[in-house]
């Protein structure tokens, strides 16, 4: 199965996290089909939180692809932020 999950990435105490399109068999750092956006739980001021290519997410979704709960929630507030930014 295809799922759309968190992969880290950053410095000790200073996380980061891709946004990727994965087989669920793979390691939660290992191979991956496709990074679709970025998720910064630390950014401040005027750096992006979340950048998401919700056109992409949109076409795995449709092929089957399976949203974790994380990026569910991170999905709807980009999709809130870019129908508030329009």
């Amino acid at each position: 199965m295809v799922k759309i999950r968190l992969t880290r990435g950053g410095a000790k105490k200073r996380p980061f996290y891709h946004i990727v399109v994965t087989d669920s068999r793979s390691a939660r750092d290992g191979r991956n089909i496709e990074r679709v956006g970025y998720y910064n739980p630390v950014a401040q001021g005027a750096e992006a939180r979340v950048v998401l290519d919700i056109a992409r997410v949109d076409h795995w979704v449709g092929h089957g692809a399976q949203l974790t709960d994380k990026v569910r929630n991170l999905y709807k507030e980009a999709t809130q932020a870019q129908a508030s930014a329009a």
